[in-house]
């Protein structure tokens, strides 16, 4: 059996610890924290991943986020199933994982993540980690991310939520476009879903605003789950076989 490849320096030991509020059967979730200063010219090499053309050409910062989310995607593979397989860059720039594979990488400042399902369990897992954004950042782009409704909803809470409604919503869609886009292969944006309701103890519902296929059509509704740790908040969408 082959023996599994060092951890480049600039990677902590992998985690697996579950930090949202549900967890879900038959997926592996792995994170590690990552600091682009500690990375060495040969990390790569030593960590047995292949950098793409697009990742050499890159600054240290993804350089380790890259090689940190693909050291996370293999050894949750590997814990899945047994295999060793690093899933490479699509010409989406999304991860290409094995067919009967499906899982999401993820990654924020000095932290990634990746989770890993066989699809006779799981047809879609999305996942995303942002760091929370400050209240003035927060109004300024409120109006890019949320909808109408949305901003309704907001408005009607408390200053203090701001930052996080919106850092929340942020991510839930973009969990649910990594989720979605495989099966419908077809691209959608932060105004073709919106948050209907959340709870602080990490549920959130979302529906989609837009015909997306026959089964993923305008009103369909789906569950997502937040948490948060250390200033960062990390998202997943869920979608059951």
């Amino acid at each position: 059996m082959n023996s599994t490849p060092a951890l480049p320096a600039c990677c902590t030991p992998l985690d697996a610890h579950w930090p949202l509020p549900t967890t879900l059967p038959d997926t592996v979730l792995l994170s590690t924290h990552f600091d682009p200063a500690r990375l060495l010219g040969d990390d790569f090499q030593r960590s047995a991943v292949e950098a793409p053309a697009s990742i050499q050409r890159s600054v240290a910062k993804r350089k380790a986020e890259f090689l940190a989310g693909r050291i996370c995607a293999r050894a949750a593979l590997q814990q899945l199933e047994g295999s060793s397989v690093i899933p490479a860059i699509g010409e989406d720039r999304a991860p290409v994982w094995p067919a009967h594979i499906c899982g999401s990488i993820t990654h924020s400042t000095g932290r990634a993540a990746a989770i890993v399902a066989n699809k006779q369990h799981w047809r879609g897992l999305g996942m995303d980690l942002e760091n929370l954004l400050n209240t003035e950042r927060a109004e300024r782009l409120a109006g890019e991310i949320l909808t109408p409704a949305e901003m309704q909803r907001m408005t009607a809470g408390s200053r203090e939520q701001l930052a996080l409604l919106v850092t929340l919503t942020f991510s839930v869609k973009e969990s649910l476009f990594k989720a979605l886009y495989p099966i419908v292969q077809k691209r959608f944006y932060f105004e073709h879903a919106e948050v209907l309701e959340w709870s602080e103890q990490g549920d959130v519902r979302l529906r989609l605003l837009t015909d997306l296929s026959a089964e993923w059509c305008h009103g369909t509704e789906l569950d997502a789950q937040f948490g948060m740790q250390d200033g960062q908040l990390l998202s997943l969408v869920s979608i059951s076989a």
